[in-house]
């Protein structure tokens, strides 16, 4: 990883290669709604990083990022019929809005 976190590797990603969409979940819900949290997860490009996600979401959304927290999440192991297979690796994005933003989804 060189400066300012530009990548080395990898093509370069428009906003809406790097914001695959939201992850609507419970929890995911609850701290969007609640003002103390105003966090929003995304499920995001692999090779995104942390500003290239600030600035895709503040682009998109026209909203002002606070943080940006992400994960590494390993695909499960399927079966199909008699054989085993895994699903592909993704990666998990929580976006922390300033106080007085919103993105509404719905």
């Amino acid at each position: 990883m060189s400066v300012a976190g530009v990548r080395n590797y990898g093509p370069r990603l428009e906003p809406h290669q790097i914001i695959l969409g939201p992850l609507v979940t419970e929890k995911g819900t609850h701290q969007s709604t609640h003002a103390h949290h105003n966090a929003y997860a995304f499920q995001v490009n692999l090779w995104a990083t942390k500003p290239e996600i600030k600035k895709a979401v503040e682009e998109l959304f026209n909203v002002r990022v606070m943080s940006v927290r992400t994960q590494l999440r390993v695909g499960k192991r399927r079966r199909y019929r008699f054989r085993y297979g895994r699903l592909s690796h993704w990666k998990k994005a929580i976006v922390k809005l300033s106080p007085e933003d919103k993105i509404e989804f719905f």
